[in-house]
């Protein structure tokens, strides 16, 4: 077996691992309509790791961003896309779509 072989061997165990390691991670759901999120605020438990499912559901893209805990993403209208939170401290995070700043505003609320 040739190193280059064993290499990629270990990148796809690797790749293969964190994926199921993913999707066993608390989900909690999260829509953007028309330049809104919903639900605004979402609450979830401190010192775990989760994701949250985003859909925008249209009619253009908007983006999921936080400065406080340093995630960005845009999604385009019709997508589906998880982002993935390493466990947090209590607290009140904001979050907000860059295209519609004045409308698409919310936390996550860390109990």
């Amino acid at each position: 077996m040739t190193r280059k072989y064993k290499s990629g061997l270990i990148f796809l165990a690797s790749f293969v691992l964190s994926v199921n390691a993913w999707a066993g991670l608390p989900a909690y759901k999260l829509t953007i309509k028309d330049g809104r999120f919903e639900p605004e605020t979402i609450t979830v438990p401190a010192r775990t790791r989760f994701k949250i499912v985003i859909t925008n559901e249209g009619p253009g893209p908007e983006e999921f961003e936080s400065k406080e805990l340093r995630k960005e993403s845009v999604i385009a209208p019709g997508v589906t896309r998880s982002v993935i939170f390493a466990p947090l401290k209590p607290g009140r995070y904001r979050f907000f779509g860059e295209f519609h700043p004045e409308t698409a505003q919310g936390h996550l609320v860390v109990e």
